[in-house]
């Protein structure tokens, strides 16, 4: 549906306080910063697409003129852009699409951002490097190995062009607070545990991963926007990470052992499989030029956080279901 709707009124919107534009805010991320926002005392204002409402605005990003409204019409002070297609093997076979999103709606977005004078945070992806050489700090060269990695360096730069004082904020995997557990790569493992009846199964052992929770890059976001309201030379790349590098098979017997299930049946598999798109070894991301800016916010332990966002699952076999509330 072209342009943009809204299931409430505009006055519920435009109250007084600080007013923020988060897209997509029917995922993961843009979940967790949305409520961020909104339970720190800020106008949260959210988009999605195709789930969006009745709890957010329904605005598709890559229509401009549908972009120029929204804008026009909440004038949100800060835009936190999460939407993205971030499957990296959908992106492969879909590229067209995927690019209209990451590349094309944040040129557009980062443009209006510059327009209307707002703050803009992007939200981009370790996988910009080829992860031959880590870590990585904010000035190294970005070699992106796959679609995803060059829609999201491309991304970077229309940012960067449109809006020389936006910030850019790189993130590894995710996981958080899933609404389905194949919300995440990372929650997804879930599955993968809870076949310890069965057959083995193989899990990557080959690629080094971050796994950072989706409220911790919230928190992230949301500091650096106060920040930057007060003081503007904040600008420019910033990386933010989990510091507990792991590879998908040694998440799964983490979270084997948090709930005292078994693991005998996780196979690790030292060799990236055949067919999918390539992906860096290790892309580990040097966090140090976010660090000097005191925001306070120490990555959550993997076990923990893990264990949190899927007690939910456990009581009975809403971890198989796979459906788009």
């Amino acid at each position: 549906m072209p342009g943009f709707q809204f299931s409430g009124s505009r006055e519920e919107v435009l109250v007084q306080g600080p007013r923020v534009l988060v897209t997509g805010t029917t995922g993961l991320l843009g979940r967790a910063v949305f409520r961020e926002f909104h339970n720190s005392g800020w106008v949260a204002i959210g988009t999605g697409y195709r789930r969006a409402r009745p709890r957010f605005l329904q605005c598709d990003l890559t229509d401009e003129d549908a972009v120029r409204r929204l804008l026009h019409e909440y004038k949100p002070e800060v835009i936190v852009h999460c939407a993205a297609e971030r499957r990296p093997d959908f992106m492969e076979r879909h590229t067209e699409a995927a690019v209209n999103l990451n590349v094309h709606a944040t040129s557009t977005l980062a443009k209006e951002a510059a327009v209307c004078g707002a703050s803009f945070i992007y939200i981009s992806t370790d996988y910009v490097f080829d992860g031959r050489n880590p870590p990585y700090g904010e000035n190294d060269s970005p070699n992106p190995l796959n679609v995803y990695g060059r829609s999201k360096l491309e991304g970077e730069r229309e940012t960067l062009r449109h809006c020389p004082g936006a910030v850019i904020l790189r993130v590894p995997v995710l996981f958080g607070e899933v609404e389905f557990v194949t919300e995440s790569a990372v929650t997804a493992l879930w599955l993968k545990v809870q076949e310890a009846t069965e057959e083995s199964c193989t899990l990557d052992h080959c690629q080094q991963r971050f796994p950072t929770d989706a409220r911790d890059v919230a928190s992230v976001c949301r500091k650096l926007c106060e920040r930057v309201r007060q003081d503007p030379s904040v600008r420019g790349i910033f990386h933010f990470s989990g510091k507990e590098q792991m590879t998908k098979y040694e998440m799964a017997v983490a979270m084997a052992q948090a709930f005292k299930l078994p693991s005998h049946h996780l196979i690790p598999l030292t060799e990236q499989p055949m067919g999918s798109a390539p992906r860096p070894i290790n892309s580990q991301l040097n966090c140090s030029r976010l660090e000097m800016l005191n925001l306070s916010v120490d990555p959550r332990a993997f076990a923990a956080a893990i264990t949190d966002c899927l007690w939910p699952f456990t009581a009975d076999k809403r971890w198989r279901q796979t459906v788009f509330h």
